[in-house]
């Protein structure tokens, strides 16, 4: 802890010698231009104070080449970000955003995976890793983690329907009948429970 907070410090003067101000105003246009669809133009404003040490500049151009749909550049500057801060759990979500958009599934699974490494109650990427888990039809697995996250958040409909389907897939039918019940009292009349409810039948 000492050590990274010297590190931090040493990395003051620096930030401040690159003229503070302009680092700022190339933020604030970046984000102004963004607002107005301009990604191109925000990212040239990045660019113009680019500093490959910055955790803040990676991570904010990461977002910017996805939004412009360069995705590739996107996944360069995310997993620069990534490597800065290793434990920050904000650049790890955003990089699953150009991996996804690649196609490269095994590379958000990894990302997914090392989040719970990080933070074991981290909700959105339990949810996730449990619907990519579902859809490659490892119903055990993603049961876990629809669980999970259907534990912490017991009214939350995303987490409830899913943790149905995944039961009735394991052919447990009172647990998925008790559940796609308890959607309908989430979302009444939910055509996803309605249907799971006469499967359960």
């Amino acid at each position: 802890m000492i050590v990274a907070l010297i590190v931090a410090m040493t990395l003051v003067p620096r930030l401040f010698g690159q003229d503070f101000k302009t680092i700022e105003n190339a933020f604030s246009q970046s984000y102004e231009l963004e607002t107005k669809g301009s990604y191109s133009d925000a990212v040239a404003q990045l660019k113009s104070v680019y500093d490959e040490d910055s955790y803040a500049i990676n991570l904010r151009l990461g977002w910017l080449y996805y939004m412009q749909g360069s995705f590739t550049e996107s996944s360069v500057h995310y997993q620069r970000a990534v490597s800065l801060s290793p434990y920050a759990i904000e650049g790890r979500l955003g990089y699953v955003y150009p991996l996804a958009a690649l196609g490269n599934w095994a590379a958000v699974k990894t990302q997914y995976e090392k989040i719970l490494q990080i933070d074991p109650n981290n909700t959105t990427a339990s949810y996730r890793l449990g619907m990519i888990l579902y859809s490659s039809e490892n119903y055990q697995q993603a049961l876990k983690h629809f669980e999970k996250v259907a534990n912490l958040y017991p009214f939350d409909y995303d987490a409830a329907i899913m943790y149905g389907w995944a039961s009735l897939k394991l052919g447990k039918l009172r647990e998925a009948e008790v559940l796609f019940r308890k959607v309908l009292l989430i979302r009444p009349g939910d055509s996803s429970a309605m249907e799971g409810l006469q499967l359960v039948k």
